[in-house]
């Protein structure tokens, strides 16, 4: 756990700033060539402010996806929560609608995303360093399907935990690009065409008859999946 988790509670306006003066040194002189000193002259902090936020240099590129993931967990969890007829209540569609609550973050400051995508690309240890934070993304989403839908076969928790991190990441990079107007919508949208995919309809709701239960579903569709209608029909 970094320091960014242990002061999370440092206003986020503050700790932007800090990240806004590392990014523009980053920028001007290089990663490597950077000290924490500079940074934190150039933030007007002092090295032990520096050091309570954020646990390094690389820290200060991350800084988010501490607090992220730790958001994503609560969100996750209070999906399981979800009273019946709330959209969240499908766990396919809730793992979906947690990724798009980190695309929602970064397209919030696309500036500063923006920079912060542009030196992780010059930076090798920063690239592995972010390889390393996407498999925390589909960790938690892959434990999420397991815990929500019991009985679901690993691959398909895998695979689509893999797919929901995969798309996400594509979506932001083109808003990142900054070569075309990337809404959330359009992540929506790629995450409807993935849920169907995996024959699994959006909204997660079927037809129910009191008495008699007919119901068909894509060969496709995970044996979970379909265990878990059938008990909501039932």
């Amino acid at each position: 756990m970094t320091d960014v988790a242990r002061d999370a509670s440092a206003p986020t306006s503050a700790r932007n700033a800090v990240v806004a003066a590392a990014l523009d040194l980053f920028a001007a002189q290089g990663f490597e060539a950077t000290s924490v000193e500079q940074i934190a002259q150039a933030a007007g902090v002092s090295r032990s402010t520096f050091f309570r936020q954020f646990g390094g240099k690389d820290d200060v590129v991350f800084s988010d996806h501490d607090v992220l993931l730790a958001q994503l967990r609560e969100f996750l969890a209070q999906a399981r929560r979800s009273p019946r007829g709330e959209r969240n209540e499908n766990p396919w569609a809730a793992a979906c609608a947690a990724s798009v609550e980190v695309f929602r973050h970064f397209a919030g400051e696309p500036d500063l995303a923006r920079r912060r995508y542009a030196v992780v690309r010059q930076v090798p240890a920063l690239r592995e360093r972010e390889i390393v934070t996407v498999f925390q993304y589909e960790r938690l989403f892959d434990d999420y399907l397991r815990d929500a839908l019991p009985g679901l076969d690993p691959i398909d928790s895998v695979a689509f935990a893999a797919a929901v991190t995969a798309v996400h990441n594509h979506v932001l990079r083109r808003l990142l690009r900054g070569t075309e107007d990337v809404s959330e919508q359009v992540l929506w949208d790629a995450y409807d065409q993935l849920m169907h995919r995996f024959g699994v309809h959006p909204d997660g709701e079927d037809a129910r008859d009191d008495d008699i239960v007919v119901a068909s579903f894509p060969r496709r569709m995970p044996a979970a999946e379909i265990t878990r209608r059938l008990r909501d029909a039932l």
